[in-house]
């Protein structure tokens, strides 16, 4: 197992570097600049600028700069936010993100399978036509669209919860949020735990332990179960990825002062250095997330050591 996870940990490093060079790169060549806003500058200050940021040195010295810089865990300086460095606009929004990203993948994997599994005890059911019209309603409506909906019931209409904001980590203001990503999430987990859960019970070794007189409490879960949770763990990385990273409508939504609003706004200025932050980040999480559904695929299944 640890020469397993040892290999795949060393092949992310080429990941890592193939994903941030070629961002760096198309960020560099684009047209424009950090500093091409409205207000003009002085010539004299624009050099000052580009020399504070080494923006006047050749495209290959930036490039090893940069990666100097990342290998000491410094992902810089910000172009637009003063005196802040991009660290510090990470260290405050990624909290944000991962306590409701994290907090919705959680509570989507233990409903997702849960309904899964009964959806197949009782297939062809009212049950499993209400779990299937659940996965089709998350799966064709996004998130935008969701999103105002929930906000138009609970907050406006039922007076329940706040539309929006954000209060340190109040349990009112999370609850709008995580319940649309965990709405979304658990239309994608709840049908592909169906799907297999119904193709592990027609297998042969389910049969023999039915034949064998086990009751199905104990057919699920000690010998359905873990093969069933093969597809499951497949769609967890990409669902907590975008859970944590890719929530930019969920934020916007709900005025989240998460990841998603810096993106937007790195984007839109053309910050070089936080916009690349943020790809580092998001590509360090998807790398590790992948790791460990790799790492959960060797423990369901020890072929895929070997």
């Amino acid at each position: 197992m640890w020469s397993y996870t040892f290999r795949r940990v060393l092949a992310t490093i080429p990941t890592l570097l193939a994903v941030i060079t070629v961002c760096y790169l198309l960020l560099h060549l684009t047209p424009g600049g950090p500093f091409d806003g409205e207000r003009k500058v002085s010539a004299a200050v624009l050099a000052n600028l580009q020399a504070k940021y080494h923006l006047d040195l050749p495209l290959w010295q930036q490039y090893l700069y940069y990666i100097k810089s990342l290998l000491q865990g410094d992902l810089g300086a910000s172009f637009r936010y003063a005196d802040w460095s991009v660290n510090d606009l990470v260290g405050k929004a990624l909290p944000v993100s991962a306590a409701i990203g994290g907090g919705a993948i959680v509570i989507s994997l233990f409903i997702g399978v849960a309904l899964g599994i009964v959806a197949a005890l009782r297939q062809n059911s009212l049950i499993d036509y209400l779990v299937m019209l659940l996965g089709n309603i998350g799966g064709a409506f996004p998130s935008f669209v969701l999103g105002p909906v929930l906000v138009m019931v609970f907050a406006i209409g039922l007076e329940w919860l706040p539309a929006g904001g954000w209060d340190d980590f109040a349990l009112r203001y999370m609850v709008l949020p995580m319940a649309l990503l965990v709405f979304i999430n658990i239309s994608t987990i709840g049908r592909v735990m169906r799907g297999s859960m119904i193709e592990v019970l027609g297998s042969n070794f389910i049969r023999t332990a039915r034949a064998k007189g086990l009751p199905m409490r104990t057919i699920v879960l000690r010998h359905a179960l873990k093969p069933a949770l093969m597809p499951v763990v497949s769609v967890i990385g990409p669902l907590a990825i975008s859970s944590i990273t890719a929530a930019v409508v969920t934020e916007t939504v709900f005025g989240l002062p998460g990841l998603g609003k810096l993106i937007v706004n790195g984007a839109a200025n053309r910050d070089y250095t936080l916009v690349l932050g943020l790809v580092v980040l998001v590509t360090v999480i998807t790398v590790v997330l992948n790791l460990l559904v790799d790492l959960a695929y060797a423990l369901l299944d020890p072929k895929i050591r070997y």
